[in-house]
């Protein structure tokens, strides 16, 4: 995730750190105690109580003389043991509630129960792992639970509720409800007690307040203020404005998280800082005083609130926005630091789940970015002659980029390379689309042509976000590979702060420079003339896009058939990229399920796709509908096929084997209704059997000839799954066998023993989970393969 600005302004000066000290040791007691649980936090804190009362009175003078140094350093470090204190005993406090022994009996047990609930947040899809569409996630306060039988529990705890069915998606936050459902136990790390999976529509105890109903008919007004609008920039400026991107189409939102730019899309320091920062340029120019001005800027503060809905994550981001307030307030810029820290205290304090949020850590480290770099940076490039309005424009996306990156690293195992040139290239375009989409809202009840025309000048902005997104994620190389987790984001932060140290010796500066120059001159030529990949001679490549299937024939140079496009657009895009794919005449998906045609949003995206042959089996539905939309936004042709089809393009052949007929009641009648192709590339064939299963392979041994299964290379069914059957591969016979397959997968694929009867029949596997994308290669010394780069051995 990328990071969030705050809207304090860039102050000179020594920042004032006397209670970071209290904010850290705060924030990371109460994290520790999300994973230790409370019996050790609260030993924790209250051995911390004792040092505090101890250094305490030492440095009063009570219980001994303190040196120079103690008394220098002494308070700070008594801050540090309050702030363990602190956090320790609030968070068992909070703890214990979700600890507590009745509700996780049974949840625990798994038991249907009814609850009486409030939503303390919009309800939010999720992709379910379960595989169920259109799941919706809900949290929620609990009231009151009741179990079939007399067992009755009342409490705060916090329950997180996975509904299915559509009325539960226009909740708002306040409302009180009934629901019925069966118990689970949360995952752990925050404070989440009990899940309930809901079984149907909640029942609803009374309209929400007046001020969640005033702030579901602005944001409806600007859904339809923006209904007018391109599909781009009208699914982007409600999530621009007001974090509602229900609209927003997948191929936007990919290009936005790899640019860096999702904070865009959720309701940040930044949108806070805009709008306020609006009503303070006309404050300013009426002439208001200090304290006038922070006032206006206060209820603007507010009503933004409303109009967002006061979740925790937008009460967060109106915090940091409120820092510059009470800065401006004060008429001293440099206290903005210490309220950052008093934010974050208070924040973890009022609720210690914050202490695990990354969004929250993004915020605190963006405002922090701004408060202690961004100064320097910007007065040391006026000293060189850069001018005040560029160097600010450059500091602070910089800035803030370079605190979050440890966090976004451990969190997506990459590190950006474009995020800081897109930043930069967005801010102009943010503020005028923000200040323009909140007045549409405002508008909406009121006037809405009004509302319709803001909007409209709105969508300027927001094209050009849409155009920096777009560019900027095709950019090669615009992500390097990083580990991930906790051990990745502490190595990125020691590797930043070794280099901020490092770099104020101008000797050091000289070196990173001329060494970072070196190496993109140095890569180019590399690039351009040693291309290692795609591989010469190559006839098929498996795509490594997680747990699912992307496979692509060439045809000519810039031009192939792809065939099924895995779970996300973003991952097909990128070896589509890889291989210089700029035109596909034909795109073949196998059968419906999400992780072959989640992706195809990317397969269209730059490229021109000509035509989409699909199955006759038409399920599942969401499947179905995910293509058609695609074919219909890219203008290509669509048919479905059967047994017998063939198509040819230049020295590329296909033909679809099966399945020979309808099957019905099988394990899996999607699956066994994959679309099975046997296709030719420079003479090497190549089998591509979708997901096909026991059932439909059987199906084709018992109705074609033998000889029409035999292939060089298998593309192996279902990701290896155990459901293959031996005859089945024992008449294929590959050389060459590819597993389309996700790192970590859940579903043990691919199956060891199929691994090793394809061994034993003297294939070679590749595995895109261990390799990379995986290519068979034509050539003179006949079939080989070779992972993204690296020669995995031939045959």
């Amino acid at each position: 995730m990328p990071p969030e600005e705050s809207g304090t302004g860039l102050g000179g000066g020594e920042p004032d750190l006397r209670l970071a000290g209290l904010a850290v040791a705060t924030w990371l007691t109460a994290l520790a105690g999300l994973h230790v649980g409370a019996p050790t936090v609260l030993l924790v804190a209250a051995v911390a109580a004792v040092f505090c009362v101890a250094g305490s009175l030492h440095l009063l003078g009570l219980l001994g003389r303190p040196g120079r140094r103690a008394r220098r350093h002494g308070w700070i470090a008594v801050a540090v043991g309050l702030g363990v204190v602190c956090g320790g005993t609030v968070g068992a406090a909070r703890l214990a509630v979700r600890d507590a022994a009745a509700l996780r009996t049974l949840a625990e047990q798994g038991a249907s129960v009814s609850a009486e609930l409030v939503v303390r947040e919009d309800p939010r899809p999720i992709r379910s792992t379960t595989g169920r569409p259109g799941t919706l996630l809900v949290p929620t306060e609990l009231v009151e639970l009741r179990r079939p039988g007399g067992t009755r529990i009342t409490g705060p705890a916090q329950v997180l509720v996975l509904a299915a069915n559509p009325a539960w998606q226009g909740l708002l936050p306040g409302q009180r409800l009934t629901a019925q459902g069966r118990l689970d136990v949360p995952r752990g790390g925050d404070l989440t007690a009990a899940v309930l999976s809901a079984d149907g529509p909640p029942l609803r105890h009374g309209p929400p307040s007046w001020a969640q109903r005033a702030a579901g008919s602005l944001r409806a007004g600007l859904q339809r203020a923006c209904a007018p609008l391109p599909d781009e920039q009208g699914g982007l400026l409600p999530g621009l404005v007001v974090g509602d991107t229900s609209r927003l189409l997948p191929a936007v939102e990919e290009d936005f998280r790899a640019t860096g730019m999702t904070h865009l899309n959720a309701v940040s320091g930044s949108n806070v800082a805009i709008v306020v920062g609006a009503v303070l340029l006309l404050a300013r120019w009426c002439r208001a005083g200090p304290w006038l001005a922070a006032g206006l800027c206060g209820v603007a503060l507010v009503g933004f609130v409303i109009l967002v809905r006061p979740s925790p994550s937008v009460v967060r981001a109106a915090t940091m926005g409120a820092i510059g307030l009470a800065a401006l307030a004060a008429g001293r810029p440099r206290a903005a630091l210490p309220a950052l820290a008093a934010a974050v205290t208070v924040l973890v304090l009022v609720d210690p789940a914050l202490a695990g949020d990354a969004g929250f850590a993004l915020s605190v480290l963006a405002t922090g970015g701004l408060l202690l770099l961004a100064p320097r940076w910007r007065d040391g490039l006026r000293r060189r002659g850069v001018p005040p309005g560029l160097a600010e424009a450059l500091a602070v996306p910089a800035a803030a980029q370079l605190a979050c990156a440890p966090v976004v690293a451990g969190i997506s195992g990459t590190v950006s390379l474009v995020a800081v040139p897109a930043n930069l290239l967005a801010v102009p375009a943010i503020a005028p689309a923000t200040v323009l989409g909140v007045l549409a809202a405002i508008l909406s009840p009121l006037w809405s042509a009004g509302a319709e025309f803001a909007a409209w000048l709105a969508s300027w902005p927001a094209w050009w976000l849409v155009l920096v997104a777009r560019h900027g994620a095709r950019l090669p190389a615009g992500t390097l590979p990083w580990p991930d987790g906790v051990w990745g984001a502490l190595l990125l932060a020691a590797s930043t702060v070794a280099l901020l140290v490092a770099v104020r010796r101008p000797v050091v500066r000289r070196l990173v420079a001329v060494v970072s120059v070196a190496a993109v001159l140095g890569a180019l030529p590399v690039r351009l003339v040693a291309r290692g990949w795609p591989p010469a001679g190559w006839v098929v490549v498996a795509c490594a896009v997680g747990q699912g299937d992307a496979v692509v024939l060439p045809i000519s140079a810039g031009r192939a058939v792809v065939v099924d496009a895995g779970p996300e657009p973003a991952a097909v895009d990128g070896c589509l990229r890889r291989l210089g794919v700029r035109e596909v005449p034909l795109l073949v998906v196998s059968h419906y399920h999400a992780d072959h045609v989640g992706g195809v949003a990317g397969v269209f995206r730059g490229r021109r796709v000509a035509a989409v042959v699909t199955p006759a089996w038409g399920e599942p539905e969401g499947g179905q509908g995910l293509v058609r939309a695609a074919a219909v936004a890219g203008r290509a042709r669509l048919s479905t096929v059967s047994a017998g089809w063939a198509y040819r393009a230049g020295g590329t052949e296909l033909v679809v084997l099966g399945p020979p007929h309808p099957l019905r009641g099988t394990r899996s009648d999607p699956n066994n209704n994959s679309l099975v192709v046997r296709a030719t590339v420079a003479g090497v064939r190549i089998l591509l059997p979708g997901d096909a299963e026991t059932e439909e392979q059987r199906a084709l041994l018992d109705r074609l000839p033998p000889a029409a299964l035999r292939a060089e290379v298998l593309k192996v069914a279902h990701h290896g799954s155990a459901y293959q059957d031996p005859a089945f591969l024992d008449s294929v016979r590959p050389a060459v066998a590819l597993v389309p397959v996700g790192t970590g997968n859940t579903y043990g694929h691919p199956h060891p023993e199929l691994l090793a009867h394809l061994a034993r029949g003297g294939a070679r596997v590749l595995r895109t989970d261990t390799d990379g994308d995986a290519a068979a290669v034509s050539g003179d010394r006949g079939l080989a393969v070779v992972a993204r780069g690296v020669p995995a051995g031939g045959r």
